[in-house]
Protein backbone atom coordinates (compact mmCIF):
# COMPACT_ATOMS: atom_id res chain seq x y z
CA UNK A 1 0.00 0.00 0.00
CA UNK A 2 3.23 2.50 0.85
CA UNK A 3 4.58 1.65 -2.42
CA UNK A 4 1.57 2.33 -4.18
CA UNK A 5 1.16 5.72 -2.29
CA UNK A 6 4.20 6.88 -3.66
CA UNK A 7 4.32 5.87 -7.07
CA UNK A 8 0.63 7.83 -7.13
CA UNK A 9 1.99 10.63 -5.24
CA UNK A 10 5.32 11.08 -7.11
CA UNK A 11 3.38 10.66 -10.88
CA UNK A 12 1.06 13.57 -9.57
CA UNK A 13 4.13 16.09 -8.00
CA UNK A 14 5.56 14.92 -11.55
CA UNK A 15 2.90 16.32 -13.54
CA UNK A 16 2.31 19.83 -11.38
CA UNK A 17 6.07 20.58 -10.51
CA UNK A 18 7.30 19.75 -14.07
CA UNK A 19 7.46 23.26 -15.26
CA UNK A 20 8.53 25.20 -11.76
CA UNK A 21 11.23 22.77 -11.90
CA UNK A 22 12.15 24.04 -15.18
CA UNK A 23 12.57 27.06 -14.61
CA UNK A 24 14.43 26.23 -11.13
CA UNK A 25 17.19 24.28 -12.89
CA UNK A 26 17.61 27.34 -15.33
CA UNK A 27 18.21 29.29 -11.75
CA UNK A 28 20.65 26.89 -10.93
CA UNK A 29 21.98 27.01 -14.05
CA UNK A 30 22.49 31.00 -14.55
CA UNK A 31 23.53 31.15 -10.64
CA UNK A 32 26.98 29.42 -11.04
CA UNK A 33 29.04 27.06 -13.61
CA UNK A 34 28.14 23.44 -12.64
CA UNK A 35 25.55 20.80 -12.96
CA UNK A 36 21.75 21.57 -12.12
CA UNK A 37 21.48 18.91 -10.13
CA UNK A 38 24.41 17.25 -7.36
CA UNK A 39 24.07 13.55 -7.18
CA UNK A 40 24.75 12.77 -3.49
CA UNK A 41 25.56 9.45 -2.21
CA UNK A 42 23.22 8.15 0.54
CA UNK A 43 22.16 5.23 2.77
CA UNK A 44 19.10 3.61 2.09
CA UNK A 45 16.88 0.87 2.78
CA UNK A 46 19.47 -2.03 4.43
CA UNK A 47 22.43 0.39 4.30
CA UNK A 48 22.34 0.35 0.45
CA UNK A 49 24.31 3.10 -0.81
CA UNK A 50 21.96 4.67 -3.71
CA UNK A 51 22.26 8.19 -5.66
CA UNK A 52 20.26 10.76 -4.36
CA UNK A 53 19.74 13.95 -6.53
CA UNK A 54 19.01 17.54 -5.17
CA UNK A 55 19.27 20.99 -7.05
CA UNK A 56 22.34 21.75 -6.44
CA UNK A 57 22.59 24.94 -4.25
CA UNK A 58 26.75 24.53 -3.44
CA UNK A 59 29.85 25.57 -5.64
CA UNK A 60 31.46 22.69 -7.49
CA UNK A 61 34.43 22.27 -4.76
CA UNK A 62 32.53 21.42 -1.64
CA UNK A 63 33.73 18.88 0.29
CA UNK A 64 31.11 16.13 0.47
CA UNK A 65 29.95 15.74 4.07
CA UNK A 66 27.08 17.39 5.96
CA UNK A 67 26.56 21.03 6.04
CA UNK A 68 27.02 21.46 10.01
CA UNK A 69 30.42 20.05 9.21
CA UNK A 70 31.87 22.49 7.10
CA UNK A 71 33.37 25.36 8.71
CA UNK A 72 31.87 27.98 7.10
CA UNK A 73 29.02 27.06 4.89
CA UNK A 74 27.75 30.15 3.66
CA UNK A 75 31.26 30.39 1.73
CA UNK A 76 30.01 27.57 -0.36
CA UNK A 77 26.72 27.81 -0.73
CA UNK A 78 25.91 29.68 -4.70
CA UNK A 79 24.02 32.76 -4.93
CA UNK A 80 20.41 31.15 -4.98
CA UNK A 81 21.55 28.22 -2.43
CA UNK A 82 20.15 29.39 0.60
CA UNK A 83 16.84 30.32 -0.62
CA UNK A 84 16.54 26.62 -2.20
CA UNK A 85 17.55 25.24 0.74
CA UNK A 86 15.36 27.10 3.40
CA UNK A 87 12.55 26.51 0.73
CA UNK A 88 13.54 23.20 0.24
CA UNK A 89 13.08 23.66 -3.51
CA UNK A 90 16.34 21.81 -3.89
CA UNK A 91 14.66 18.94 -2.62
CA UNK A 92 12.13 18.35 -5.70
CA UNK A 93 14.29 16.23 -7.34
CA UNK A 94 14.34 13.43 -5.12
CA UNK A 95 10.84 12.72 -6.58
CA UNK A 96 12.90 10.98 -8.80
CA UNK A 97 14.32 8.53 -6.41
CA UNK A 98 11.16 7.69 -5.49
CA UNK A 99 9.78 6.65 -8.68
CA UNK A 100 12.94 4.30 -9.07
CA UNK A 101 12.28 2.74 -5.19
CA UNK A 102 14.75 4.23 -3.59
CA UNK A 103 13.23 6.65 -1.62
CA UNK A 104 9.64 6.66 0.29
CA UNK A 105 7.42 10.28 0.46
CA UNK A 106 7.83 9.68 4.82
CA UNK A 107 10.90 7.94 6.09
CA UNK A 108 14.24 8.83 7.69
CA UNK A 109 16.10 11.15 5.83
CA UNK A 110 18.70 9.24 3.87
CA UNK A 111 22.04 9.53 5.91
CA UNK A 112 25.32 10.54 3.92
CA UNK A 113 27.46 8.02 2.91
CA UNK A 114 29.83 8.93 5.42
CA UNK A 115 27.82 9.60 8.56
CA UNK A 116 29.03 6.78 10.47
CA UNK A 117 27.24 7.37 13.80
CA UNK A 118 23.73 7.89 12.49
CA UNK A 119 24.05 5.06 10.21
CA UNK A 120 25.27 2.73 13.00
CA UNK A 121 23.13 4.02 15.64
CA UNK A 122 19.62 3.70 13.00
CA UNK A 123 20.97 0.21 12.28
CA UNK A 124 21.22 -0.59 16.03
CA UNK A 125 18.26 0.45 15.98
CA UNK A 126 16.57 -1.81 13.06
CA UNK A 127 15.99 1.83 11.30
CA UNK A 128 18.33 0.90 8.20
CA UNK A 129 15.31 -1.56 7.19
CA UNK A 130 13.02 1.05 6.20
CA UNK A 131 13.12 2.55 3.00
CA UNK A 132 14.47 6.37 3.85
CA UNK A 133 12.28 9.56 2.96
CA UNK A 134 11.40 13.10 1.31
CA UNK A 135 10.04 14.16 5.02
CA UNK A 136 10.14 12.20 8.29
CA UNK A 137 9.00 12.24 11.53
CA UNK A 138 12.31 13.48 12.88
CA UNK A 139 12.27 16.34 9.80
CA UNK A 140 8.84 17.92 11.17
CA UNK A 141 9.90 17.08 14.86
CA UNK A 142 13.19 19.52 14.86
CA UNK A 143 14.97 18.90 10.90
CA UNK A 144 17.93 20.44 11.45
CA UNK A 145 18.52 21.62 14.98
CA UNK A 146 17.85 18.21 16.49
CA UNK A 147 21.02 15.82 17.53
CA UNK A 148 21.70 12.56 15.88
CA UNK A 149 20.39 10.63 19.09
CA UNK A 150 17.27 11.99 18.77
CA UNK A 151 16.68 12.11 15.00
CA UNK A 152 17.26 8.09 15.44
CA UNK A 153 14.50 8.25 18.57
CA UNK A 154 11.96 9.77 16.25
CA UNK A 155 13.16 7.35 13.40
CA UNK A 156 12.53 4.44 15.58
CA UNK A 157 8.75 6.19 16.96
CA UNK A 158 8.12 6.47 13.39
CA UNK A 159 8.92 2.89 12.22
CA UNK A 160 6.69 1.55 15.28
CA UNK A 161 3.40 3.74 14.31
CA UNK A 162 3.83 3.85 11.07
CA UNK A 163 0.80 4.42 8.53
CA UNK A 164 -0.72 5.85 5.84
CA UNK A 165 -2.55 8.39 7.91
CA UNK A 166 0.68 9.23 9.70
CA UNK A 167 2.62 9.27 6.60
CA UNK A 168 -0.15 12.01 5.32
CA UNK A 169 -0.13 13.85 8.50
CA UNK A 170 3.92 14.27 8.43
CA UNK A 171 3.46 15.27 4.85
CA UNK A 172 0.66 17.89 5.79
CA UNK A 173 3.15 19.09 8.94
CA UNK A 174 6.47 19.41 6.27
CA UNK A 175 4.25 21.64 4.25
CA UNK A 176 3.35 23.85 7.10
CA UNK A 177 6.96 23.64 8.05
CA UNK A 178 8.56 24.55 4.75
CA UNK A 179 5.92 27.38 4.12
CA UNK A 180 7.51 28.79 7.63
CA UNK A 181 10.93 27.71 6.92
CA UNK A 182 11.10 26.30 10.24
CA UNK A 183 14.19 24.48 11.40
CA UNK A 184 16.23 25.30 8.56
CA UNK A 185 20.21 26.29 9.55
CA UNK A 186 21.66 26.82 6.13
Amino acid sequence: MKRFFDLFLAIVASIFLCIPMIFIALWVLAASQGPIVYWSDRVGRGNKIFRMPKFRTMQVNTPAVATHLLTDANKYLTSNGSFLRKSSLDELPQIWSILCGDMSFVGPRPALFNQDDLISLRTEYDVDKLRPGLTGWAQVNGRDELPISQKVKLDVEYMHNSSIFLDIRIIFLTLLKVARRDNVTH
